[in-house]
């Protein structure tokens, strides 16, 4: 029988047809697969590879590659391919670093993982627990406020201006610190761009331009960063002679500076930004200044701590008696002075930035690896021997250019490690001296300009969300190749002019 059809009270609506809710298509992300097998295929490939050749010095000593060396190099090829390419958070790559290490039995898990907790880690902590506070108490936007209206509206001035200063800072202070400080006031600049969280070519320039600036600044003192002190460390030890303060000064003041101007033009040209001025910037800078009213308690108070911090690290060059007191330890001071007084509070603990501490934490495990396996000092007698008969001009370039690919890996304090030992055996029979080549190599440890674990100014600056790890990347290459152009010219012109000896009578 023909099933009746039901009736419908007059008066009532039709209901509504029924609605079919399409599930959204998830796009399979090819690209990123790639990158994650082409990673792996690189670990597996030179893992399971044969045996390398032995590294043999000028002096015919044999430095054999062991199963771990060969291992912690597999893992190397892995971590930069993932890092370059993001097919994860940088942060878990990071992790997958330890991770690979205590599986594969490179180093034992207690040795990998402990390398998350190194003092160099907790110094990039405090660094950003500075930069929360002056953003928290309004020196951030204070000092922003007050440079915009000096600086005026024209963004290639803003550049210069955010630049300098960053450069200026790093003479005084570590350029960790210095990129944790100017980050939030960058951050402050760019919210006055009109554009919102917006990536842009300003954002670009602004933010990547203060991680390289950073690098370029903290040459010029050893207050910049430790690797000066490491690396004049070494070279007296080998040649028994010393580098004071002011010398290295002397030396790296045109070159930093150099590079900070040549950057700023870089900047420029490859991140032009999209608004020649902001009109009416200056004006506005002036009045949201006037409505922060006078210098608040919070603020003077966090503005003496962190700068009581930054002159006793300064002093510790200075009086041997300072010296014994850990960096990290000192850094943290102020963190646990900012809890104390309850300026921060446990919300701002849960809004650190924990993807780049666990990047840093892997970049600490990968560097001890390839340290402690060998396979970083296999990697620079190799490379360092292939030129022990070439031109003394080009031995140079090779030896920095060599620091130069290493930092950007490992920490700058152990590529000048690994290579300085060799390069200071080979540079007499070349008739060079031993001062030329811990200069060239000091020069480009401080400016890892491809990978963002190669310093954290770049890291912290990668926080910004303007640029990806891929765009550092190649962003970087070019900037490098500046680098090294700015190398042959010092040791070339600029440091024989100064007095250098480069080449032995």
């Amino acid at each position: 029988m023909a099933k009746k059809e039901e009736k419908r009270p007059q008066g009532l609506p039709e209901p509504p047809p029924e609605i079919t809710i399409a599930k959204p298509k998830i796009a399979f992300n090819w690209k990123r697969i790639f990158f994650i097998l082409l990673g792996l295929t690189f670990f597996f490939v030179f893992y399971y590879m044969p045996p390398l050749p032995d590294a043999v010095d000028p002096l015919g000593e044999h430095f054999p590659l062991s199963k771990e060396g060969k291992a912690a190099l597999a893992l190397f090829l892995l971590a930069g391919t993932w890092w370059v390419f993001e097919v994860v958070p940088i942060g878990a790559t990071g992790i997958a670093i330890g991770v690979f290490q205590a599986l594969f039995l490179i180093r034992p898990a207690k040795e990998a993982f402990r390398s998350f907790f190194d003092p160099s880690v907790w110094f990039i902590f405090g660094s950003i627990v500075i930069g929360m506070v002056f953003t928290k108490t309004g020196l951030t936007r204070r000092l922003a406020y007050k440079m915009l209206t000096f600086l005026g509206e024209k963004t290639s001035m803003i550049y210069l201006g955010c630049f300098v200063l960053t450069a200026f800072l790093t003479h005084l202070m570590a350029h960790t610190a210095v990129a944790a400080t100017m980050f939030p006031l960058l951050l402050a600049v760019y919210s006055l761009y009109g554009e919102g969280d917006k990536v842009t070519k300003f954002g670009k320039g602004l933010f990547m331009g203060m991680a390289y600036i950073a690098g370029a600044g903290s040459i010029i003192t050893l207050l910049g960063a430790a690797r000066g002190v490491v690396a004049i460390g070494f070279y007296n030890e080998i040649t028994g002679k010393n580098i004071t303060f002011f010398e290295l000064t002397k030396y790296m003041f045109i070159i930093g500076w150099l590079m900070t101007f040549l950057l700023w033009g870089y900047m420029l040209l490859i991140f032009k930004p999209e608004k020649k001025t902001i009109p009416g910037l200056r004006e506005k800078s002036k009045k949201l200044y006037k409505e922060m009213g006078s210098v608040t308690g919070k603020e003077i108070f966090a503005a003496l701590v962190v700068f009581g911090i930054i002159f006793f690290l300064s002093l510790q060059s200075f009086i041997p008696s300072l010296k014994p007191f850990d960096k990290s330890a000192v850094l943290l001071v102020g963190t646990v002075i900012f809890f104390l007084t309850r300026i921060l509070t446990i919300k701002d603990l849960e809004e650190i930035p924990w993807n780049i501490i666990l990047l840093f934490g892997g970049a600490m495990s990968i560097g001890f690896c390839l340290w402690e396996t060998g396979a970083a000092k296999w990697l620079a007698i190799n490379w360092l021997v292939m030129f022990q008969k070439a031109n003394w001009f080009i031995f140079i370039l090779a030896i920095a250019f060599f620091v130069m690919i290493m930092t950007n890996f490992i920490m700058n304090v152990a590529a000048i490690a690994i290579s300085l030992p060799v390069a200071l055996v080979i540079a007499p029979y070349l008739g060079v001296s031993g001062e030329v080549v811990l200069f060239a190599s000091l020069v480009t440890a401080g400016m890892p300009f491809l990978l963002l674990v190669g310093a954290a100014p770049n890291a912290i600056a990668y926080e910004s969300k303007q640029f990806t790890a891929g765009q550092f990347f190649l962003t970087g290459i070019p900037a490098s190749i500046i680098l090294i152009a700015v190398v042959g010219f010092a040791v070339a012109i600029i440091w024989p002019l100064l007095g250098m000896s480069v080449i032995l009578k």
